[in-house]
């Protein structure tokens, strides 16, 4: 590679070609052909056989589709030819996946100052234009090192980005710079307590930065600490108070806060001052589903697309309402859209799974699973998920995790008996059992929480390859930091949630992934019940796989990564069995639905809970629910679905082959 780079710099391009066309024909990953037909491209432009570059940047994006420097170099191609509206598109879509690539910007703000891309220049091609000149004012004042951490952190090279961005601070302190970007490789690695403590010192040292408090604002939302975010917006507001990106966060912060109608009219009124926002009708529409409005919610999905051709994300929010009925016009219009080769990987992805959704409905099955195979090639690709960093996380329990480590260990943390976990693999049923409990009058329902996974990211340390997982600090560190650490994350942890609770005794956290730190969650909150949501294999599998994730889950896109990960999370649940005998209680989804009037007991003596007649008729319980399952647990059970991955049976070979014919 380096070899190949030495070329190109010293003008040898025809020879750096022929050495790429060498490489190619050796047996490599896709990492590795993509860095030499980047360098093949940028060789080919140098020769200015821009066809040729062009040709090999369109290999490179079917690889990697999430490559930001080979539309920069698709780019700079076109750029060549006198083709300048397919240079706008592809350095519009290099800064859409990393915003840090000046020259892209640069050759944006050229563009966009042309007299033939400005003619009939519209309000909304104005504010383009003024977006692109702030964003190239505000990297060229960046000093070269917060450049490169910021094209990093893009680029996904988190640890470099980390490394480089903290040896910037020891030189220069309180750089607020360098503290955001810091925070934002947290928010990236999902460490959040860190990178909610450099935001907020941020906007400590500097009261008046916009940006650093937009930024604190964006994770504050995200955590769901909504009584915080709501100073914050209120505050921006007070700065800006036309700034639509902040009214749309305001309205976003009053219906975490449970102030549906609020948020609803605070929607109603940006959109009676520019009807055109196509992503404020999607939130509108999140908004009325979460209430319970599936007709309001219904319409303003639809206007979102009408507004927006093309807006895969409002045709999947449809379909994501799990009792929407595509139009046939509908139908011809996802597939004329995913036709179109200017539609994004995102939009296309969205558009997938919808149409599979709407054919499946129409009992259309091979052609509905060739779409979810599509739009899960698409996502997997983007994701790059590996499984061999999940099966290196559960053999690292199953090795720590021992039967001695929770007898040394014993009742050393906080015994407030309040959280019950519901853990399992997304779509196996566990809103149905969060519903359940939240219809109790001692049990309020929260949301899928981050702290137990955030907490395990903090012990774990600065994670971001698979081969560094094995020598990660957890959980081995479980035997070695101080006792007393154990009670204090358990108040942590009781603290921090506590803004998600009402005034019940008891409360949910339905995060699936916890599965994977029962271990933690039995040191630090002994007294804790956690409850295993579990569905039979291949339902639970095509169930996940079939369904697109608003964020996380990244080993649902494939069949034999979801089926790998089951198997996965069996192991690790059988290991918690053995050395935590009682600590879990495990519900089958089919027994639920067989019987759930004697699992609804069952759950609720596990949970030390009086039987109460409510819990039955859970669908008749009022709150906000904003998991896909939503309109779902909204009615009541239904014995349909438990063997529908049937009709797909000719397309889930793979899947039965990892899952070793378990059904």
């Amino acid at each position: 590679m380096k070899i190949i780079q030495k070329k190109i710099q010293e003008s040898r391009f025809a020879e750096a070609v022929n050495d790429c066309k060498l490489k190619l024909n050796e047996s490599l990953d896709d990492q590795q052909k993509s860095e030499i037909l980047y360098l093949m491209a940028v060789a080919y432009r140098f020769q200015q056989k821009f066809d040729q570059a062009i040709e090999t940047t369109q290999i490179l994006i079917d690889i990697a589709p999430n490559h930001a420097r080979v539309r920069q170099e698709r780019g700079y191609n076109y750029l060549a030819k006198g083709q300048q509206e397919h240079a706008l598109i592809n350095f519009s879509e290099a800064v859409k996946i990393n915003p840090a690539l000046l020259s892209s910007w640069q050759n944006l703000q050229k563009l966009h100052a042309t007299t033939k891309l400005n003619k009939n220049k519209n309000k909304k091609k104005k504010h383009e234009n003024l977006n692109v000149n702030a964003q190239v004012e505000y990297l060229q004042q960046l000093p070269q090192e917060l450049l490169a951490v910021s094209e990093m952190l893009h680029d996904g090279q988190l640890l470099k980005a980390e490394n480089l961005c903290r040896h910037f601070l020891q030189n220069n302190k309180h750089h607020i710079d360098a503290m955001r970007m810091l925070a934002e490789i947290g928010i990236e690695l999902k460490i959040y307590d860190d990178a909610e403590f450099l935001l907020e010192s941020c906007v400590e040292i500097a009261p008046e930065n916009i940006m650093a408090r937009a930024q604190y604002l964006s994770l504050l939302i995200t955590l769901g600490k909504y009584r915080k975010a709501k100073e914050q917006v209120n505050f921006l507001l007070k700065k800006q108070p036309n700034n639509f990106r902040f009214l749309v966060a305001r309205g976003s912060v009053l219906i975490g806060l449970g102030q549906i109608e609020e948020g609803i009219s605070l929607f109603k009124n940006v959109l009676s001052k520019d009807s055109n926002r196509s992503g404020v009708y999607l939130e509108l529409g999140h908004a009325f589903k979460t209430k319970g409005d599936f007709s309001q919610a219904v319409k303003s999905y639809q206007r979102a697309y009408q507004l927006k051709p093309g807006y895969g994300e409002a045709y999947w929010s449809l379909a994501n309402t799990k009792t929407y009925e595509f139009s046939h016009v509908e139908i011809d219009d996802i597939r004329r859209l995913l036709t179109d080769d200017k539609l994004s990987d995102d939009d296309q992805s969205h558009l997938c799974f919808a149409i599979g959704k709407a054919l499946e409905d129409r009992k259309q099955y091979n052609d509905a699973f060739s779409y979810y195979k599509r739009g899960n090639e698409i996502k997997k690709k983007l994701t790059g998920y590996k499984a061999e960093f999940t099966d290196t996380q559960v053999e690292q329990q199953i090795k720590y995790c021992t039967t001695d480590l929770f007898k040394n260990k014993a009742n050393l943390g906080l015994k407030d008996p309040a959280p019950i976990f519901i853990v399992g693999l997304p779509r196996a049923g566990s809103t149905l059992l969060e519903q359940i409990l939240a219809s109790h009058s001692q049990v309020d329902g929260t949301m899928e929480l981050h702290n137990i996974l955030g907490l395990a990211m903090k012990l774990r340390g600065r994670v971001v390859t698979t081969k560094s997982a094995e020598d990660t600090k957890y959980p081995k560190n479980l035997s070695e930091i101080d006792e007393s650490y154990f009670k204090r994350f358990g108040e942590q942890f009781i603290k921090e949630t506590q803004v998600y609770r009402a005034d019940a005794p008891l409360f949910i956290d339905k995060m699936p992934n916890n599965f994977l730190h029962i271990g933690l969650i039995k040191l630090i909150l002994p007294n804790a019940k956690i409850i295993d949501a579990r569905r039979a294999p291949m339902a639970c599998c095509f169930s996940g796989f079939k369904q697109l994730f608003g964020a996380g889950q990244d080993f649902t896109y494939g069949l034999q990564e979801i089926g790998s990960y089951y198997n996965s999370y069996l192991k690790l649940m059988n290991h918690w069995d053995d050395v935590l005998p009682g600590f879990v209680l495990r519900v089958q989804h089919e027994d639920v639905v067989d019987d759930l009037e004697k699992q609804v007991r069952r759950i609720l003596d596990f949970c030390g809970l009086q039987f109460e007649p409510s819990c039955l008729e859970f669908y008749k319980t009022k709150r906000n629910i904003k998991t896909p399952s939503s309109e779902q647990v909204r009615q009541p059970i239904y014995k349909n679905a438990i063997q529908h991955w049937k009709n797909f049976e000719s397309n889930l070979e793979p899947l039965k082959v990892v899952l070793g014919g378990e059904i």
